[in-house]
């Protein structure tokens, strides 16, 4: 291979730009050139393009979002578009394309693969509900942002004996929320996965009035219910009154941790190594502190669940 071709696509995630400097330094250490997309496949269709090189990824480890752009392109979901990304993928001479971002940039990739295009993916989700792979780029930002959201939101729950309601991004997935209600000390996450009983939620709450604890935090997926339905519920039943705060894209801002700077170094290094094999048609991901390859349809016809212990813990933890 000579030149590979690269873009990021869908919603942003943190780790994405050190995936990008990985795979450049990647691969001009073996002779390849890559050129880059920018605004994912609504640029390849524009045939919006560089040659990206080392020096164009100076300074970006520490940098949030995508410095390639990103976007969702509606155009490239049908037939014509997607000749047209191909023919633009020949024009640059490209050997193979990585593609990092969700489910939703997966399967472009794979329209792509089923073209005849060697295709490697990347998992790129704050949600982390992408199958073949235990952590996607972004999650550990976004939950250390969150993280730090609520502990400031409890020092005022607890000053002012007030039930605080944080809602979270996962339209599918409730692992954001589950895991930072564990993290911290929330008294109920409310999850896509799992059906909750408002009356047993407000009757916890109740329980925890009668011996004097007097603030509580829970936590909600924006996919089970908005904080707002939950506010109103826990008023109706228990006639509790709460506070609301909506987190929104606060969630998938800022620098990357360490964890998704190194994992998107490893996984941007193995898309390279993956082309080169003779791999296409693959995702690259994390599984079990190992980088392993799963084809793309595989990961497409399969859901993310997490382990049930989690649900187990963050009930017990919560009463």
């Amino acid at each position: 291979m000579k030149k590979i071709a690269l873009l990021t696509s869908g919603g942003d995630a943190p780790g994405m730009n050190p995936c990008i400097r990985a795979i450049v330094h990647e691969a001009e250490e073996r002779g390849i050139e890559v050129v880059a997309f920018r605004r994912g496949f609504s640029g390849l269709l524009d045939n919006d393009c560089f040659i990206m090189k080392r020096p164009d990824t100076s300074g970006i480890i520490q940098r949030g979002g995508t410095i390639l752009l990103s976007s969702r392109c509606e155009d490239f979901k049908y037939e014509d578009g997607q000749k047209e990304g191909i023919k633009n993928l020949f024009a640059n001479e490209c050997d193979g394309l990585i593609v990092i971002g969700g489910d939703g940039s997966l399967r472009g990739a794979q329209t792509i693969s089923d073209r005849g295009v060697a295709v490697v993916g990347v998992p790129g989700s704050i949600d982390n509900d992408i199958y073949g792979t235990d952590m996607a780029l972004g999650v550990d930002t976004a939950l250390n942002n969150i993280v730090r959201v609520i502990d400031m939101i409890k020092d005022t729950a607890s000053s002012h004996e007030r039930t605080f309601i944080i809602e979270v991004m996962g339209r599918g997935s409730g692992y954001l929320a589950l895991v930072s209600a564990i993290a911290t000390g929330s008294e109920a996450a409310i999850i896509p996965e799992v059906p909750f009983d408002m009356d047993k939620i407000a009757a916890r709450l109740l329980q925890r009035f009668q011996r004097k604890a007097n603030s509580n935090i829970i936590v909600v997926a924006e996919g089970a219910a908005t904080a707002y339905q939950v506010g109103r519920q826990l008023s109706k039943i228990a006639g509790i009154s709460s506070k609301v705060t909506v987190l929104g894209h606060l969630q998938r801002g800022g620098s990357p941790s360490t964890y998704d700077r190194v994992l998107g170094a490893r996984l941007g290094s193995a898309a390279i190594c993956q082309l080169l094999s003779g791999k296409s048609n693959c995702m690259v991901g994390m599984v079990k502190g190992e980088i392993a390859a799963t084809p793309i349809d595989i990961v497409l016809k399969n859901k993310r669940v997490f382990d049930e212990r989690l649900i187990q813990l963050a009930e017990t933890l919560g009463n």
